[in-house]
């Protein structure tokens, strides 16, 4: 984070950013975030189930986006039903999808990071520690657990694209 960027939120707000950026698109000491592990994936490729009735990268990238959707939902109080997909949590991938509709999910998932992150840059620290509407977690807790959430589907797909490629 440049010199100077976190004047004007708390170490706090700041740190939790830093979480959020890391596990989407900034540099990390982890490894892949998610936004890299779908870098150069075509849309075949994004596509290409393992097996029948498990996931695939395509459907993977957006539940991401569907639980930034929410975390973000849940901290500005916005109402559910708002996500430009029809349902929730998981998405069912086209059978053949075109190049121009893959790029289509993913600025979905970019849009739904900046929107998530633009929350939390503007969510009142004090209201951190504090129990989300209709939840047992505060938003600290979903806040850090989007970041978290981001990690483990990165993983997911990076090994999805191992085992497409020992398959052919």
């Amino acid at each position: 984070m440049a010199a100077g960027s976190r004047t004007n939120r708390s170490a706090t707000t700041g740190a939790l950013l830093e979480a959020l950026d890391q596990a989407y698109d900034h540099r990390s000491w982890h490894g892949t975030n998610l936004r890299g592990s779908l870098r150069g994936l075509s849309a075949a490729e994004a596509v290409w189930r393992p097996q029948r009735g498990r996931h695939n990268i395509w459907e993977e990238a957006l539940h991401a986006a569907y639980w930034k959707y929410a975390v973000r939902q849940r901290l500005v109080g916005g109402k559910r039903g708002a996500f430009p997909l029809k349902g929730s949590n998981w998405f069912p991938s086209p059978q053949k999808a075109s190049a121009a509709e893959w790029k289509k999910a993913v600025r979905l998932l970019g849009e739904t990071h900046r929107s998530l992150r633009a929350a939390v840059a503007g969510f009142p620290e004090a209201r951190l520690n504090r129990l989300m509407p209709g939840s047992k977690w505060r938003a600290f807790d979903c806040i850090l657990g989007a970041a978290f959430h981001d990690i483990y589907h990165a993983g997911q797909i990076q090994l999805l694209k191992r085992l497409q490629r020992s398959s052919k």
